[in-house]
């Protein structure tokens, strides 16, 4: 058995450098994955170039004072970055602490609750109004021409948003997990020829979003009022807003059995609608 003992050791010494290197990917890059898009990233990323380039240049010139500074730096740089990130490392625990599947959906089912409450209000008093919600695919090009919220999803600022006086009701909004990350969203339109022509700019903009990614777009008609939803270049119009929110839940909070063909083929079964044709022309 003795005679294994420096083969065993040898594979576990490799093993460990690998477990450690995993380990700290995944430390970085869950680190940098809660700093994105915030100020903290750009703060970060400044004070690591910065100290990167004056040790280069602190070495090649053979600075020595210099480089008795920075050596002494870089052994306060941990404590100085949990100083100065204090917040972002608070909300990344906090965040953490309520990652629990549950606590997702229940976050889910909240947000589907106001937006459907919202554009029960719209559809109402014939206010137009485009809702996309993005999953999978990310839409950070697609809503690069609107406005940036980060505000949290309520059926009172949806409300306000496509408000005819406002400067953001025209365009669409975006909700990424629970929270309305962008407004005033210019989405590409869908190229189909194959569509009716009673469809207008809004319902153009939410199969073609839906064509693009795997979003999930609302669209509410300014004419009639009517509440429409779209999902992978297909669209369902003239839904009421109880079947709204059953076919989101379907949609953003599938089960594991539910597949999207089942989905949409329960969508078409609706007597409530006016049948599920994708938007093409009734020939």
């Amino acid at each position: 058995m003795t005679e294994f003992s420096p083969y065993f050791n040898s594979i576990w010494i490799y093993f460990s450098f690998a477990l450690e290197v995993m380990i700290l990917a995944v430390i970085i890059y869950y680190g940098l994955y809660f700093l994105r898009g915030t100020r903290a990233a750009n703060v970060l990323a400044g004070i690591i170039i910065a100290l990167l380039l004056l040790t280069l240049a602190t070495d090649f010139l053979k600075f020595e004072v210099i480089t008795e500074l920075l050596n002494g730096l870089w052994l306060i740089f941990p404590l100085a970055i949990i100083v100065i990130f204090q917040p972002e490392i608070r909300r990344a625990f906090a965040q953490l602490g309520s990652s629990r599947p549950f606590t997702k959906r229940l976050k889910k089912e909240e947000t589907i609750n106001e937006v459907v409450q919202a554009v029960e209000f719209l559809s109402v008093n014939k206010r137009g109004a485009l809702i996309v919600f993005q999953r999978q695919i990310g839409m950070r090009a697609l809503i690069s021409s609107g406005i940036r919220i980060n505000a949290r999803v309520s059926h009172q600022l949806i409300q306000t948003i496509f408000h005819p006086n406002t400067a953001l009701h025209d365009g669409a909004i975006a909700i990424e997990d629970n929270e309305i990350i962008a407004a005033h969203i210019i989405f590409p339109l869908t190229q189909s020829v194959s569509l009716s022509d009673s469809l207008g700019t809004r319902h153009r903009a939410a199969i073609g979003v839906t064509e693009e990614t795997d979003a999930v777009a609302v669209a509410v008609s300014e004419e009639t009022g009517g509440i429409s939803i779209a999902c992978r270049g297909n669209i369902i119009r003239n839904i009421s807003a109880e079947k709204l929110s059953r076919f989101l839940r379907s949609l953003l909070i599938p089960s594991q059995n539910d597949t999207l063909r089942d989905i949409f083929e329960d969508m078409a079964e609706n007597d409530e609608m006016s049948g599920f044709s994708g938007g093409q022309k009734n020939e």
